[in-house]
């Protein structure tokens, strides 16, 4: 028999400092609610306050008020903190973040993970002939993360990892690790993953490309630089060092769409907070279209269609591993802006 209501709370900072991006994704997940639900579908805002603490909070009064699915938080913290509770009473949980030890048994990360930007980027090195790859990461969560993956998915695809070095964030010199990094096997880099943005990324990326043309001869043919959605920035064509560089993106049509349709019913997305927008627009997305068509059933096996789903940023299914598998296009950095070489497939 069908419910005669289902119930998807949304939690989120909707107090404190970041208010500003909970109202926006709470505006987002309006959207698909009116744009996908049927009557019978109920969204419930609970706000996290940005804390731990208040996100526990949250999940106690979303487990209270009956709650079928759990849409958020958004912080990796809040994810946590809350995550228990959600699998205690076997609620699944549609995370807004990005942090892969969040997820599994029931609580799912919707955010742009590394690993699938990583796998997506070296399947299309390989594709292109481009096999021996380096590493250069940044020394922090994220640079460690992106490297794990990098390894993970050059055995799985059949690369060789030729060097693979970190280096500190918070330096402003990179001169002696970039040096270290090329003087290694200089002639044998077909490709080097380089997952950082802004000045870090310009400034290691042209001593890469000075060290690594350093005494070669004219038929020197310089290695790919690869990137992650970190790249994803107008800024970077003006850096001559990055042209020709490949990474990894959604495709932007759809999203661009629905950014339209948020500005005609809310007003602008406030600054960085567009792709987040997007994963809270999907979540509710999906929760109103299963309670739709599946009757309320959102149990691992509808949840983890082999199909998939598609969103405003492409293409998405749910691993068993709470995973977020993606499917996306390859840019390449030019002068006159990035454009795709590569597009999004249609389907897994």
């Amino acid at each position: 028999m069908p419910k005669s209501e289902v119930r998807a709370a949304l939690l989120l900072p909707l107090s404190g400092p970041q208010a500003a991006t909970g109202q926006a994704l709470s505006n987002a997940a309006q959207l698909a609610l009116f744009e996908m639900a049927d009557s019978r579908f109920s969204l419930i805002p609970l706000d996290t306050r940005g804390s731990a603490e208040g996100a526990v909070a949250a999940t106690q009064q979303a487990l209270a008020q009956g709650a079928d699915i759990i849409l958020g938080p958004v912080f990796s913290f809040e994810v946590k903190a809350a995550a228990a509770l959600a699998r205690e009473h076997a609620v699944p949980m549609l995370a807004f973040t990005t942090d892969r030890s969040a997820a599994g048994a029931g609580i799912y990360a919707m955010g742009f993970l590394p690993g699938p930007q990583v796998t997506r980027i070296l399947a299309h090195a390989r594709d292109q002939g481009r096999i021996r790859i380096g590493v250069l990461a940044r020394s922090d969560d994220y640079g460690r993360a992106v490297a794990e993956a990098a390894r993970e998915a050059i055995a799985s695809l059949g690369l060789e990892l030729v060097a693979l070095d970190y280096y500190d964030p918070a330096a402003t010199d990179f001169t002696q690790v970039v040096k270290r990094f090329t003087a290694r096997r200089t002639a044998a880099f077909d490709a080097i993953l380089l997952p950082d943005d802004g000045v870090r990324l310009r400034n290691i990326s042209s001593l890469l490309s000075y060290f690594l043309s350093e005494g070669a001869d004219h038929a020197y043919k310089p290695p790919k630089l690869l990137g992650t959605l970190l790249w994803d920035d107008a800024r970077l064509i003006t850096e001559p060092s990055l042209d020709g560089g490949w990474y990894p993106a959604p495709p932007p049509a759809a999203h661009r769409e629905f950014e339209q349709r948020y500005v005609k019913a809310f007003g602008p997305l406030p600054p960085r907070v567009g792709g987040v927008a997007g994963i809270a627009y999907d979540a509710a997305a999906l929760a109103a279209a299963l309670a739709r068509n599946g009757l309320g059933d959102y149990a691992s096996a509808t949840l983890q269609n082999p199909n998939g789903f598609a969103g405003v940023d492409g293409i998405f299914r749910l691993l068993p591993s709470g995973i977020a598998e993606r499917g996306l296009t390859v840019r390449q950095i030019a002068p006159q802006g990035s454009y795709e070489v590569s597009p999004a497939p249609a389907a897994f």
